[in-house]
């Protein structure tokens, strides 16, 4: 095994016993909660070899790192996490299985046009999965959607055939307690679940917190660091 490799399997072993810890603090089954692993400045290489590990989950930042790993690295179900612009709609549903960032109307009309695009090109045939990120600070700068316009968007997305409702994401604010953001985000996908019962996912919880997510019915946690080490820069 590569030391690198080896490194990867070590931090993935860790992360696999904290989610599972977490699971059990809460009553819950490991098997409710989805790794994805957050990938963005780290090589295709690195892709790869989590693969290899077990890794069925990627989510990634930035299309334009995102669709040359997709298409080096294929077999596992990609994610796009970050901040979208409706001009990139057409690249991302080339790649993705799931935007987790929809935060607007505007962004889910042009991503059903993408869809419709690729489609007719027979690219895919199947609809895209979106999360609605949800807004826990009201922080435009950080994207999302207000809570009490979550329904509204919910709506307008389950009257198109090329996007399929999953639930929501969201991250904790900057410097707040991140259990009484992930409670808040329960309490909206409990409404939201009332109209919409397929949109079960809740995807929240990162390296730092996803203990804190767990807690409060996170369904999926979004990691980066504590599997493939710092960056320099904050991330999932």
């Amino acid at each position: 095994m590569t030391d690198r490799k080896a490194e990867l399997a070590a931090n993935l072993a860790e992360v696999e016993d904290r989610i599972a810890a977490a699971c059990r603090a809460a009553g819950r089954a490991r098997d409710e909660v989805k790794l994805i692993a957050i990938t963005k400045t780290f090589p295709a290489s690195d892709v790869a070899l989590l693969a290899e590990l077990g890794v069925t989950d990627v989510g990634e930042n930035r299309d334009q790192e995102a669709g040359p790993k997709a298409a080096e690295v294929p077999g596992l179900r990609w994610h796009m996490v970050g901040r979208l612009q409706r001009n990139k709609a057409r690249s991302v549903v080339g790649w993705a299985n799931e935007v987790q960032s929809l935060d607007s109307a505007r962004l889910a009309d042009a991503l059903a046009k993408a869809v419709r695009a690729v489609r007719d090109a027979q690219i895919r045939d199947e609809p895209l999965d979106v999360l609605i990120q949800a807004s826990l600070d009201d922080d435009p700068a950080r994207g999302g959607c207000p809570l009490d316009e979550l329904g509204a968007l919910a709506e307008h997305v389950t009257h198109m055939d090329e996007l399929r409702l999953r639930g929501l994401m969201a991250v904790a604010p900057l410097g707040a307690d991140p259990a009484a953001a992930f409670d808040r985000l329960a309490r909206a996908g409990e409404a939201l679940r009332k109209d919409h019962p397929n949109a079960a996912t809740v995807s929240a919880g990162m390296s730092h917190d996803l203990e804190q997510a767990i807690t409060h019915g996170s369904t999926c946690v979004r990691v980066g660091t504590a599997l493939l080490g710092g960056r320099g820069l904050a991330s999932p």
